[in-house]
């Protein structure tokens, strides 16, 4: 399965090559993140919001992502950059798992290849640039497959010690993001097609792996055994497959689209076509045997998911790392050198553009981008409003600022950080739709009976307005406000205020409220 070298474990021209290569593009994604006038969109404000209380896990994710906000805030403060700091970073350290994986299995030139189509690959350009989850979740795959290709060539203790670097691998892809059981899956699969990866393992190395592994989860668990196992049920309810109508032809083509332009044209084209030939053909090397094992499961899965129900185009991503050695691989030995190029200046294209318009979003009016980036923009500006509208109460006139949609919440606590945090301010929290949370902030800073005396009330976009305004005893006139986006969209808010906050009874079945009937 793999084919280890004496020039595995040094640095030589090939080694310097991409070290180079990925340290130069990394840093002009940082100074991207330091340039660019774009907004945290809402999710990246939540995420910084749990760094601020380290923890084992939140409502809807595993702790990795605060925890590396924790640490890049801490050195450099709050400012959206630093939120983001630790994406190109890990982005970097995956390129350089993309290689040595390669490396191992195909020799260097395939390495290089499958390393620069992933350094460039649209995806991994966005995610390099916002603080999510997919980014340490990438590279902790990218570092179990490092130790798992290395395996068939390890015999004694250099085994098992490889063994226990993959099981801490997956746990801390684990601990980035749930979809690391497509890791899981990948290695039940292989072992179930191959006699030579189950001869690679002993009950010594897989119990070493195991043991690795269930040291790293088991804080995790212990924390979602404590809270109800929150994170696991929201991951769940999200791949949800029940709930939408069955055969959802629109959501699949959607879904297949996307791939084309999250992997890139080129590449998810000879991933598709190259694994249906050479699979027809039975050419298919015991090394693309191992990564198809790693690629294809989440490709298939989430198509699946999305003709059922539905799928986001990044659901797919635990797969991109095999993905791009694999295609690096197949365009190297079929000799397809013109396609390579093609692929490779394609995604560069691609990325300068996307530099761009993180740089100077009006650019991204001019060539038709804008709604690409709405969610990194106007929050700031809404919170300034809120924050005004507050503050020309009375000190301790308000109870609470109450908003009723989660995106507004993390972006108001976000930006609004100084004014909450002065002496004496009203608290902001959430007003809930449902008998029971369904998010974060409904679960830590619910709007209540105790703090909704006298409440400055927020609405996105009019979104259940009058249902929020209805759990008041009495409303105040509707004030409307706007913050422009760009050339054709703008963000609306309404704000009221409330008091007597006497929540309506909600559905038992639904848990919504019960229309008040005349």
């Amino acid at each position: 399965m793999a084919r280890n070298t004496l020039s595995d474990h040094g640095f030589d021209a090939e080694w310097r090559a991409v070290l180079l290569v990925t340290a130069a593009l990394t840093v002009v994604r940082l100074a991207a993140l330091f340039a660019t006038p774009l907004e945290l969109y809402p999710d990246e404000a939540q995420y910084w919001m749990w760094s601020r209380t380290l923890d084992w896990g939140y409502f809807s994710k595993p702790p990795m992502i605060a925890w590396t906000i924790w640490s890049t805030t801490a050195l450099g403060g709050a400012s959206e950059a630093w939120v983001r700091l630790a994406s190109p970073l890990f982005h970097a350290g995956t390129t350089l798992c993309v290689y040595a994986v390669g490396r191992s299995l195909y020799g260097p030139a395939a390495a290089l290849a499958g390393a620069a189509l992933y350094l460039l690959m649209p995806g991994v350009q966005l995610s390099s640039l916002v603080a999510a989850t997919d980014a340490p979740l990438l590279m902790f795959i990218g570092l179990s497959l490092v130790a798992y290709v290395r395996l068939p060539g390890a015999t004694g203790r250099r085994r098992l010690l490889l063994a226990a670097g993959f099981g801490a691998a997956v746990g801390l892809a684990f601990l980035s993001k749930y979809a690391a059981v497509y890791t899981l899956i990948a290695v039940a699969l292989h072992l179930a097609l191959s006699k030579e990866a189950r001869a690679a393992w002993t009950w010594a190395s897989a119990a070493a792996a195991l043991a690795a592994f269930l040291a790293v989860m088991a804080p995790n668990i212990a924390w979602n055994a404590a809270h109800g196992f929150a994170t696991v049920q929201h991951t769940a309810a999200n791949a949800a497959w029940g709930g939408r109508k069955l055969f959802n032809f629109a959501e699949l083509s959607d879904f297949i689209v996307s791939q084309f332009g999250v992997f890139g044209p080129i590449p998810f084209a000879v991933l598709v076509g190259g694994s249906v030939l050479l699979a027809w053909r039975k050419r298919l090397t015991a090394a693309d045997i191992t990564l198809l094992c790693f690629a294809l499961p989440p490709f298939l899965i989430v198509t699946g998911q999305a003709f059922i129900s539905r799928a986001n185009a990044n659901w797919s991503g635990a797969g991109y790392v095999a993905a791009s050695i694999l295609v690096g691989a197949w365009l190297i030995r079929w000799r397809a050198r013109g396609w390579l190029i093609a692929a490779i200046a394609i995604q560069a294209a691609t990325a300068m553009v996307f530099l761009a318009c993180v740089l100077n979003p009006p650019f991204a009016d001019k060539v038709g981008l804008a709604n690409s980036f709405k969610r990194a923009k106007g929050w700031e500006q809404i919170t300034e409003q809120i924050v005004e509208r507050a503050l020309r109460e009375p000190v301790g006139g308000l109870t609470a600022i109450a908003v009723n949609d989660r995106f507004l919440f993390n972006a108001a606590a976000y930006y609004g950080r100084d004014f909450f945090a002065l002496p004496g301010q009203p608290p902001l929290v959430m007003w809930l739709r449902e008998a029971h949370p369904q998010n974060q902030a409904e679960t830590t800073a619910p709007l209540t009976r105790e703090n909704g005396a006298r409440v400055l009330g927020v609405s996105l976009e009019q979104v259940y307005l009058d249902e929020m305004a209805a759990d008041f005893a009495t409303v105040s006139e509707r004030e409307i406000f706007s913050v422009r986006l760009d050339r054709k969209r703008k963000r609306r808010a309404e704000m009221f205020l409330g008091e007597g906050f006497a929540p309506k009874p909600r559905d038992p079945v639904s848990g919504r409220p019960i229309p008040i009937r005349p």
